[in-house]
Parts: structure tokens; C-alpha cells; sequence
């Protein structure tokens, strides 16, 4: 399992289809695949070595997707960037995986400064995607032969949250990426026509489309912004079939004025990092009544575990499951000891198969702890039905998903803990009609002190990413509720915001 066989392949099969097609810029596969070989010849001759590993910090375009074949064909690993961290987040995963390059794309001139600061060891080169000059330096060079990195061998590096308050590095191999993508392949029926819009943000794993549309030799269209007036205009103009987002994008995409607009090619919207709200399911069908649905879900250590099938989306009480486990894959609902529990019963979602990480970088006893007994242990909670389909019913961690970022809330309580005017705090997830949660700060105040919005804003800026900042306050005068052995009752806290709800998450 080669992720950089699915290019060869391509450029074979189909040398002179439309392969990628950005703003203006538009190349065939038997140009896609020498602009990759002559990149990774670039990163050699800056000093890339097999097993090195090269950070990516770019909003999506035709140059991106060029970097994630070009570090598999160097035989490096890649380290996508959220474009939303702030440079001491930023800095942090740099130097935690031992970044040797840095790649950094248009916009993000700001951030490589104070990175350049932070760490002034690191490498970077500009990627430049309006001017293309990288591109252009690498096609000066001789093309490099493929270093054939494949099965076991790391791909990329893709950093999630973890308990502790620090984001851990999730090491996937050739073989997972590709598994993840053989099934999207398998549960959505792509083949060469599909077109599809790089809508998801190509640092986050919901734009597993980069790599099954490659297998297929299909056509790449690039999206740079996540929002519905800059998608459906792109959608319209290259005949897009597919299009994978959020269920937030997608209910902007179901109240947008799209009348006007050629959507006729569209066939399917995909979703997942958070489930659907039946009130958005209700508009999209009322609104583009030939569109298919389908959802996947799993996690960074487990992409695309379980898929929601069309057909699924069409029976009402299967519309509140994830769906069914891949091909190849299983799934399992477990008590704290691990026995699998009767169908119905909850306990925790556990997965197997080829789509589960090697493991946490660096990180051998946060590894085992996840991957114990051979199975990865979501930390969610939901069960099975008679019919094998899953459904989330909580947490057992205190993630939040607001949109499909994942946010942690210790390590926004740990940012927060440095205010001089908190006493304590606890942050939650609470219900949000538009990005599924938002972020909660319950807030006991010094007494005598004042907090408000602008001053968490002040506190928080250059420390945190701003889609973690919390969106809403509840200042109280008592301590917040403990166990007896001092940890704060998170679920009581929850529980008023979601009382009444058919579902929780």
C-alpha cells in the first residue's frame, strides 16, 4: 500500500485528463506527477533525507496537494498545519516532531516571522502560489526516483489534543491512508468522471478525498476558503460531483441563493466532525432534493471508521446513527474492562482494522494506553443497534467539536488559569445551532475582580487559536461543583445546557 502508486497510476491510465485545476491554472496527470518528482528533488537538495519530516502551513490549493506527494515520493513524512493555531501552538508541533522543513504558503507571512523567532533553526521555504516560483525552481532540477515508501511506513503526521492539555502526533502509514481511501473508494462508488471540490481544509483529514480521487484518477478542484458563497460559484463553473464538508458549510449551502447557479453535475455531499442536525437534513433535501448524503466518522487516530450510507440517510431512525463499520474493519461497543456489550447497552466505541494509527509520536505510553488489547479506544460513548449500526450518546473525554475542529477543554482551562482575575474554571461544550457545539467558560471570579468578553479576548490573544476562545461566559460567585476527590463534575455542569435533547454530543 503506496500512496504515490495511485499517481503513477493516474498519469499512466489517464496522462492527459484534467488531473488539477486552480484559479487559472489547470495541468493534466503526466504533468501533476513531473511537477511532484521535481519537487522532491527540491526537497533533497535542501537537505531531505528518508524519515525527515516536512511542515506544511498553507491554505488549500494545487501547491499543497503537490507537497503531500512530493514528501511521500522524497520518502519523507508530511506534518500538515491548522492555518488557525497561533505561533507559540505552532511552534510547539514544530519543534515537538523535529521539523526539518517548513513549507509556508501565501498569507501566512506573519506567522513565519515569529516562527523564524521562536525557532531560528528551522528551514522554510515559501511556496508562493500565486507566482509559482517554487514550482518553478523545482522544474529546473533533474526528477528524482520515487523512494517507494509504502505498508508500515510513516506518511504523515497529523497533531490532535490530547488530556493532558498538549496536542499529540498521530502517526499514520502508507497503509492507513491508503485503507481509509480504498473505502471511500468502495462506499461512495468514485471512478474517473468525479470531480471533486477540495472544500474540507487539506490540513485536516476530512480531505481523504486528496488521496481517492488521485487512486481513481479523477479531477482535483481547490477551494481556498471553507464557506458557501466562494463553493457553490466553483461548484457551478467546473461541473463539480462531489463536495465533503461540515454540516455547518452545508446548511450555509442549503439556505445560500444557489438558484441561479448550475448545480446539475453536483451528486453527492459528504460530511462528518459532527453530526447533522435534523433541521439542516430537512433543508438540504427540501432544497437540492438530488443530492445524495453520506457521513462518515472516526477520529484522527481512526479516520473514517463507520460510513452513513445514502441509502441510510433515507431511513429516520438510522438518520441518528454514524453508520456501519468499513470494509475491513470492525467495531465494537465495551465496557471498562473491555467485554464487548450487548446490542443496545452503552459503554465505549472501540475500532480495529488497517485505518488504525502506529501510534502517537514519541509518545509509547499514551500509545499503549489507546491501543490496548488491539483495539483504538475512542473515548466515546455510545452503542450498537440489532442491525450493527452505531450511535454516539456522549463523550468520555471532555472534547468540544464545534464545527470539525477539535477542541480541548483543558487546554483551554490551562490558558485560562492564567488570568489574574480567575479563581477557577471549567469549560464545556454546549449546544450551538450553527457549528453543532461552542466553546463554554463557566468562570469563578478573585472576589473583587472583575472578568468580561474583552478581557478574556486580551488574555487569550497570541496564547490560543481563536476558534477556541470560549463564546459564551457563566460567571458564578460559588466554587464549581467536585468530586470528593477534587476533580470538577463536568457532567453536572453539562447537563442543564442539554436537557430535553434527543442527542448529545
Amino acid at each position: 500500500m503506496e500512496l504515490t502508486q495511485g499517481l503513477h497510476r493516474s498519469a499512466r491510465l489517464r496522462p492527459d485528463s484534467i488531473a488539477t485545476v486552480d484559479g487559472t491554472r489547470t495541468r493534466n496527470w503526466r504533468q501533476v506527477r513531473a511537477d511532484v518528482a521535481c519537487l522532491a528533488a527540491l526537497f533533497r537538495a535542501n537537505g531531505i533525507t528518508v524519515g525527515d519530516r516536512i511542515a506544511v502551513l498553507a491554505h488549500n490549493s494545487d501547491h499543497f496537494f503537490d507537497c503531500y506527494f512530493a514528501c511521500f515520493w522524497a520518502g519523507a513524512i508530511i506534518v500538515p498545519l491548522n492555518t488557525r493555531l497561533s505561533v507559540a501552538e505552532l511552534a510547539f508541533q514544530l519543534s515537538d516532531v523535529g521539523a526539518s522543513l517548513l513549507l509556508v504558503g501565501d498569507g501566512f507571512a506573519a506567522q513565519a516571522e515569529g516562527l523564524a523567532s521562536e525557532l531560528p533553526g528551522l528551514a522554510m521555504l515559501a511556496l508562493d502560489e500565486a507566482g509559482g516560483s517554487l514550482r518553478a525552481r523545482a522544474a529546473a532540477l533533474a526528477p528524482i526516483k520515487d523512494a517507494a515508501r509504502a505498508d508500515q511506513d510513516i506518511a504523515g503526521i497529523f497533531y490532535t489534543g490530547g488530556t493532558t492539555g498538549r496536542p499529540k502526533g498521530v502517526m499514520l502509514t502508507h497503509r492507513n491512508l491508503v485503507s481509509v481511501a480504498s473505502n471511500l473508494i468502495m462506499m461512495i462508488g468514485f471512478d474517473e468522471s468525479c470531480i471533486n471540490l477540495h472544500a474540507a481544509p487539506m490540513f485536516h483529514l476530512a480531505d481523504i478525498g486528496l488521496f481517492s480521487v488521485t487512486m481513481v484518477a479523477g479531477t482535483h478542484v481547490f477551494a481556498p476558503r471553507l464557506d458557501a458563497a466562494s463553493l457553490l460559484p466553483l461548484a457551478a463553473r467546473h461541473r463539480v460531483t462531489h463536495l465533503f464538508t461540515v454540516p455547518a458549510v452545508i446548511d450555509q449551502i442549503a439556505r445560500s441563493g444557489h438558484a441561479a447557479l448550475d448545480l446539475g453535475a453536483l451528486r453527492m455531499l459528504g460530511y462528518g466532525g459532527s453530526p447533522m442536525p435534523q433541521a439542516t437534513y430537512e433543508r438540504v433535501r427540501a432544497t437540492l432534493p438530488d443530492i445524495q448524503l453520506i457521513q462518515g466518522f472516526g477520529m484522527t487516530e481512526m479516520p473514517s471508521l463507520t460510513f452513513l450510507l445514502p441509502r441510510h440517510h433515507q431511513t429516520e431512525d438510522k438518520l441518528r446513527s454514524v453508520g456501519i463499520p468499513g470494509y475491513g474493519y470492525d467495531a465494537r461497543v465495551v465496557d471498562a474492562n473491555g467485554r464487548e456489550l450487548p446490542r443496545g447497552q452503552t459503554g465505549e466505541i472501540v475500532g480495529r482494522g488497517p485505518c488504525v494509527m502506529a501510534g502517537y509520536w514519541n509518545r509509547p505510553a499514551e500509545t499503549a494506553e489507546a491501543l490496548r488489547g488491539g483495539w483504538m479506544h475512542s473515548q466515546d460513548a455510545g452503542y450498537m443497534d440489532e442491525d450493527g449500526f452505531l450511535y454516539i450518546t456522549d463523550r468520555l473525554k471532555d472534547m468540544i467539536v464545534s464545527g470539525a475542529e477539535n477542541i480541548y477543554s483543558i487546554e483551554v482551562e490551562n490558558a485560562l488559569g492564567l488570568h489574574p482575575a480567575i479563581r477557577e474554571c471549567a469549560v464545556i461544550g454546549v449546544p450551538d445551532d450553527r457549528w453543532g457545539e461552542r466553546v463554554h467558560a463557566i468562570i469563578v471570579p478573585n472576589k473583587g475582580m472583575a472578568v468580561d468578553d474583552a478581557s478574556i479576548a486580551a488574555h487569550l490573544e497570541g496564547r490560543l487559536a481563536r476558534y477556541k476562545w470560549p463564546k459564551s461566559l457563566e460567571l458564578r460567585e460559588t466554587p464549581l461543583p467536585r468530586s470528593p476527590i477534587g476533580k470538577i463534575l463536568k457532567a453536572d455542569l453539562r447537563k442543564p445546557h442539554w436537557a430535553g435533547r434527543d442527542r448529545q454530543v
